[in-house]
């Protein structure tokens, strides 16, 4: 019999390219997603890709009554937790929200886990953990000082997962800091479907590119970096999915508590991005130098060699194919999931 995993927020930009990673590995996958940045049509593309459909159930994860159905209604190996607000520019804004939808949906999912005696967790955390005094590239022991809303929100999160195998080590939990997920699955058939405000560098190449918005917004143009753009870990959110599955099947057999890096362990500049989505799409770029973000950092990568030795994974996928399948997935969804 297969296992059954929960997938918060699986219908999500990762957590649905993990949905089709977990099935490909002979998983049953079970997806809790209130669809408040996603859309049901992610879990049919699914199917259609992997051949198996997803089961799923629409709600929040602050809602205890909803939590308790489900756990009972299914008998979970584990929980892959995607879930979460993630704009943070947004955050900022609205820092209440971000932690209600971050931190206490996190403490509510965790107390119908323990109830049910499900007591393994791969946590979605993200780079924005650490903070300007973290020497590059970023090794897991770097001090923690985030300094945004979300950031916080993550590893406020985090705390409580260190606490919570600290009090009881019978958890089996991994944290994943990712660093810049983009790209889309080879299909074309799932991706980032990125709405309203868009603020992260590939999807608004892609809606530059498609004929959505004029020109694309350079964040500074004078830091200290090679090109005087800002430089970031791009990683394919497909090297991403695999870390998922990679660190759950870790997890079935180790307890405590693993922490890891997900990158590719080398930075690229904005200019970079633009140049090789270009080369990806045929596609100019029309672009204008605006003025630094508030909280934007010059430069910032990945050490993911604890990620290689733990769990033999490592970023597969080069930037050309990161560019190629975003743009795949952007001209064949012009409007994302209808």
């Amino acid at each position: 019999m297969r296992q059954k995993i929960l997938v918060t927020g699986g219908a999500g930009y990762i957590g649905s390219h993990t949905c089709v990673e977990l099935l490909a590995a002979d998983y049953d996958v079970v997806v809790v997603d209130n669809f408040s940045n996603s859309k049901p049509a992610a879990l049919d593309r699914i199917a259609q890709i992997s051949g198996r459909s997803v089961l799923w159930h629409e709600g929040d994860l602050r809602d205890r009554a909803l939590l308790q159905r489900v756990f009972s209604q299914y008998a979970f190996a584990g929980v892959l937790h995607c879930a979460g607000l993630k704009a943070i520019a947004e955050a900022q804004r609205e820092p209440l929200r971000y932690y209600q939808h971050n931190l206490e949906a996190s403490l509510t999912l965790l107390d119908a886990m323990a109830a049910h005696d499900v007591r393994r967790m791969v946590f979605s955390s993200s780079a924005t953990v650490y903070g300007e005094g973290a020497r590059v590239p970023y090794r897991e022991e770097a001090p923690l000082a985030p300094n945004t809303v979300y950031g916080r929100s993550k590893m406020m999160v985090e705390d409580v997962l260190h606490d919570l195998v600290q009090s009881d080590p019978s958890w089996h939990i991994g944290i994943l800091r990712y660093f810049n997920p983009v790209g889309a699955h080879p299909s074309g058939l799932i991706g980032e479907d990125a709405r309203g405000s868009v603020n992260n560098l590939m999807p608004h190449l892609c809606q530059v590119a498609i004929g959505k918005r004029a020109e694309l917004p350079i964040f500074g143009h004078d830091y200290p970096t090679p090109d005087g753009t800002g430089v970031r870990d791009y990683l394919h959110v497909m090297d991403v999915a695999e870390g998922h599955v990679k660190t759950l099947q870790y997890l079935a057999t180790e307890s405590g508590l693993l922490t890891l890096n997900l990158g590719t362990g080398r930075g690229y500049s904005v200019l970079e991005v633009v140049r090789a989505f270009e080369r990806a799409s045929g596609k100019r770029v029309p672009s204008r130098y605006v003025p630094r973000r508030q909280g934007d950092l010059a430069s910032y990568y990945a050490d993911a060699t604890r990620a290689s030795s733990v769990l033999g994974w490592h970023a597969k996928r080069d930037l050309s194919e990161m560019c190629a399948d975003a743009w795949r997935w952007q001209s064949n969804n012009p409007d994302g999931y209808i």
